[in-house]
């Protein structure tokens, strides 16, 4: 393992000295100052090679043209603790609420695991994008176990009102669901519950598209207006008390404006490549710079199933 990788990223000679070699920092603005208000909430700042694998994400986001869409935004993994991992990449502060999350449930390379009864509160109400401009996403790392259904990401008008924009499984008929304005006119997508990245997006008042699985596809769907209460991850805000709460595990969600569908799946890309590099240089110990996402991918894998690279 490369001492220079696990030196913290504002270590005087993370960037090269005599005996532990030379390698690239973070550089973007944004970056460099999310990962500053980071290494505050933790204490100490994060590996070098954990913070290359944030500021490329910040790198990609913006090339693909989808990071100012972004207005609530958690990176629920990579950081030293669960404070670190609850200071947004952008936007309000995430509230724990009630303490629920505990450090415990916090992996560095998994994300944020769910307990059933725990859940936060984003920040963003579901009224401050447009009727028919938002879109959620989230990546998840194992899948839940939920007796009828849960929400990862959720806020539902009072009763009657079904404006809803929430992405969720239904495990009672064994099927994922992406909602967004109009619950009784949701997408359902046959199959288990994905791990991975999931999105929904919108931007006219009657189609919405979805990616889950590496494929996007758009259906038929008429808006309604979003209430004005905060969306909920790991439950959703239905008017007021959570429901459907979740026990999967988290390790990256978003919140804003809409994307379209190539945006989808460029934050699908910069999002898997993100959870990717973050793995690689915790297990593996090293940079992630310019090595190849399919290369560091492979070698993940390898290592979760129980290898290592001699």
């Amino acid at each position: 393992m490369s001492l220079a990788a696990k030196l913290p990223y504002d270590h005087p000679y993370a960037g090269g000295f005599s005996g532990i070699g030379s390698q690239p920092l973070p550089t973007d603005a944004d970056a460099l100052d999310y990962l500053s208000r980071m290494a505050t909430a933790d204490g100490a700042g994060v590996e070098t090679g954990v913070a290359v694998a944030v500021d490329a994400f910040f790198r990609d986001s913006k090339a693909a043209g989808v990071f100012d869409a972004l207005k609530a935004c958690c990176i629920l993994a990579g950081a030293r603790t669960l404070a670190g991992a609850l200071v947004p990449v952008v936007g309000d502060a995430p509230t724990n609420v009630a303490n629920g999350f505990v450090n415990g449930d916090f992996s560095r390379t998994s994300g944020l695991t769910g307990d059933g009864t725990s859940y936060i509160d984003s920040g963003r109400a579901a009224d401050d994008d447009g009727q028919n401009d938002v879109h959620l996403s989230r990546y998840i790392t194992a899948a839940g176990t939920a007796a009828l259904f849960e929400i990862h990401i959720g806020a539902r008008g009072p009763s009657g009102n079904l404006a809803t924009t929430q992405i969720g499984y239904s495990a009672g008929g064994a099927f994922n669901f992406l909602a967004a304005r109009n619950e009784s006119q949701r997408v359902d997508v046959a199959g288990s519950q994905f791990t991975g990245f999931a999105g929904v997006t919108r931007s006219v008042s009657t189609s919405m598209t979805a990616r889950i699985n590496g494929s996007t596809s758009s259906a038929a769907s008429t808006s309604g207006s979003p209430p004005s209460i905060p969306y909920y991850v790991f439950a959703r805000n239905n008017n007021g008390s959570a429901d459907g709460l979740s026990n999967a595990t988290i390790a990256f969600y978003s919140i804003g404006t809409d994307i379209g569908s190539a945006g989808l799946t460029a934050l699908d890309t910069a999002v898997t490549h993100l959870i990717n590099r973050l793995k690689f240089a915790l297990l593996v110990g090293e940079n992630p710079s310019g090595l190849d996402p399919d290369t560091i991918d492979y070698i993940v894998r390898g290592y979760e199933a129980g290898g290592s690279l001699e």
